[in-house]
């Protein structure tokens, strides 16, 4: 598992191989859960299942993208992070803690 930011921005990213393939697991904030799901195969479109009332497919996509371009293979990361009450600048500490976990994908 890897996390970036600290308290109550702090996310986390766990994987998993499925034979060939990669699941990734994201989580973070003062609770996580199931938001979004990305599934991204090479050389086809990213497929995004978003929940309603959720944006996590937000920070979702671009760990799907980079891991199925790094692995050569398909990858479906999966989640959501959440704050209460969040306000812009805290969205944007979150948006950018999950950022900081694609190089170590």
């Amino acid at each position: 598992m890897i996390t970036s930011g600290r308290g109550k921005y702090k996310v986390w990213l766990s994987s998993h191989w499925i034979g060939d393939d990669l699941v990734f697991f994201l989580g973070g904030g003062e609770r996580a859960h199931v938001g979004a799901v990305v599934i991204a195969e090479p050389g086809k479109k990213i497929m995004t299942i978003k929940l309603s009332g959720h944006y996590d497919h937000v920070v979702l996509k671009p760990i799907a993208e980079a891991a199925c371009q790094k692995y050569k293979t398909k990858v479906i990361a999966i989640g959501g992070v959440h704050v209460d009450y969040a306000s812009k600048e805290e969205i944007r500490i979150l948006v950018d803690n999950c950022a900081q976990l694609l190089p170590k994908i």
